[in-house]
């Protein structure tokens, strides 16, 4: 039976779910979710992994003032917490960009990752997008321009569930609402403004040594893509796999296949 609580980190109160006994598995969601987006992979692998999920600072339920603070460090001490000393990191999108630094800062502390999705610190901005994708981007401009936020979150859902490069309402069930959700509340929180933020990871991977798995979807912005291809060219360990007929949240479309690949992976 999951155990949730909470871990004060500073100024934050983490919101986290801890389950199974096992080699320690973490999770970091992604920037559109909250730790609920995990919820297949914390049910069907605490058989073999203690596995871990938390609300970052301005996700979910967790709570901050605004101060200064890093991701990588709220993570160092959410291990120190639960008395990890090392352990399998999971990161999507702005979870994979913090997985990434985080393993760069303290690589003993990492002993396989999995990047699903990711963003990367010091990655150049896409210069041009396909004139679809173009028309979504300015559609979402316009919403955050009048503090839409409803707005907002459906186009975003549009865009990261759906897919950039697919149609509208393609995901349309209980994973849609869950989704709206998760980003709403992310949208509704108050802004951090002092984050600390490393910025050059993208020119560093080639030192990291462990095994990494990459894995990104079908439907997802053509740059995030590339930037996981990139990584699997750039990384002397790494393997990569597209997930056929998913965007953003592979594991959130299809959870049992995601859930193979990491067991695999893993052992």
């Amino acid at each position: 039976m999951a155990e949730t609580f909470k871990l004060n980190i500073g100024s934050a109160e983490l919101a986290v779910e801890c389950s199974g006994e096992g080699k320690p598995l973490i999770f970091l969601h992604a920037g559109v979710a909250d730790k609920r987006m995990w919820h297949y992979q914390m049910a069907g692998l605490n058989d073999s992994y203690q596995v871990v999920a938390y609300d970052r600072r301005g996700f979910g339920e967790t709570t901050t003032a605004d101060q200064a603070f890093s991701h990588i460090e709220d993570l160092r001490k959410v291990l120190d917490k639960l008395e990890v000393s090392n352990t399998f990191l999971v990161g999507c999108s702005q979870g994979g960009r913090i997985a990434i630094d985080f393993t760069l800062a303290y690589p003993q502390r990492v002993t396989k990752l999995v990047l699903i999705s990711t963003a990367i610190s010091g990655a150049p901005a896409p210069e041009t997008f396909a004139p679809n994708i173009q028309a979504r981007i300015n559609t979402l401009k316009e919403a955050e321009e009048t503090n839409d936020l409803a707005r907002v979150n459906a186009i975003e859902a549009n865009l990261w569930l759906d897919g950039a490069t697919s149609q509208k309402g393609r995901v349309n069930s209980a994973l849609r609402e869950l989704f709206l959700d998760m980003n709403g509340i992310a949208l509704g929180m108050p802004e951090l403004t002092q984050e600390i933020e490393p910025n050059n990871a993208y020119e560093r991977l080639s030192v990291l040594s462990l095994p990494v798995l990459v894995i990104w979807g079908e439907l997802d912005f053509p740059h995030i893509k590339q930037r996981c291809q990139y990584i699997v060219d750039t990384i002397p360990n790494a393997w990569g796999e597209e997930i056929p007929g998913t965007a953003h949240l592979p594991n959130f479309e299809k959870p049992e296949k995601i859930n193979k690949l990491l067991r695999d992976f893993l052992g």
